[in-house]
């Protein structure tokens, strides 16, 4: 999926060649068969070719990924999940990302969220 995202449409042929360990040709046809199955692709066919393209944006996929992930990992709470994500050390917030988070904070406080 993250490899249609990023280029809007892809064939199996072109999402295999940019996959790090790619399986077989194969597989990757089976995987695209099954998302599309879930209603997560569609296709449309090019020639002799299936191009794939999302159903869905790119943010609405994150926002329910990220849902799926904190009611599988962190038991519903948002919280804990956020207290992970800036626990984790393998580099330290950028001031950047530090003034995001405060943004944040401060526009869920102003609305009562």
């Amino acid at each position: 999926m993250d490899i249609v995202y990023q280029r809007g449409r892809a064939t199996a042929a072109e999402i295999h060649e940019q996959l790090p360990d790619p399986p077989c040709a194969a597989a990757v046809r089976t995987q695209l068969r099954i998302l599309e199955d879930k209603g997560h692709l569609r296709h449309e066919k090019d020639g002799p070719r299936h191009v794939y393209f999302p159903t869905i944006a790119h943010s609405v996929a994150q926002r329910s990924a990220v849902k799926h992930l904190i009611g599988t990992f962190f038991n519903g709470s948002r919280a804990a999940a956020v207290a992970a994500l800036l626990e984790e050390s393998d580099r330290p917030l950028s001031s950047e990302e530090r003034q995001q988070i405060t943004s944040a904070v401060r526009r869920l406080r102003a609305e009562g969220k």
